[in-house]
């Protein structure tokens, strides 16, 4: 499957959002809450995340979870999934 460019009109994912509230959405993956989300592991980011969809070594790209919004290649949501 191609990768899909990150289209840099689109916003960020607010992390305030509803969406982003619910699956624990942080910009930066070290500031994941780990009490509330315990299967956080270091190292987990939206880069490496099946569901991310943006070039290698992209600050950002399109997360199909959060439609018409950039996720940062450092951030973590609790839907992370690692690439197969």
């Amino acid at each position: 499957m191609p990768i899909a460019r990150a289209r840099t009109d689109l916003p960020m994912i607010d992390q305030k959002e509803p969406a982003a509230v619910a699956l624990g959405y942080v910009a930066e993956a070290t500031k994941a809450d780990t009490a509330k989300y315990p299967s956080f592991v270091i190292g987990q980011q939206c880069s490496s995340c099946q569901l991310f969809r943006g070039e290698a070594l992209a600050s950002s790209g399109l997360c199909g979870l959060y439609p018409g919004k950039r996720a940062a290649a450092s951030g973590w949501c609790s839907a992370w999934t690692k690439k197969s």
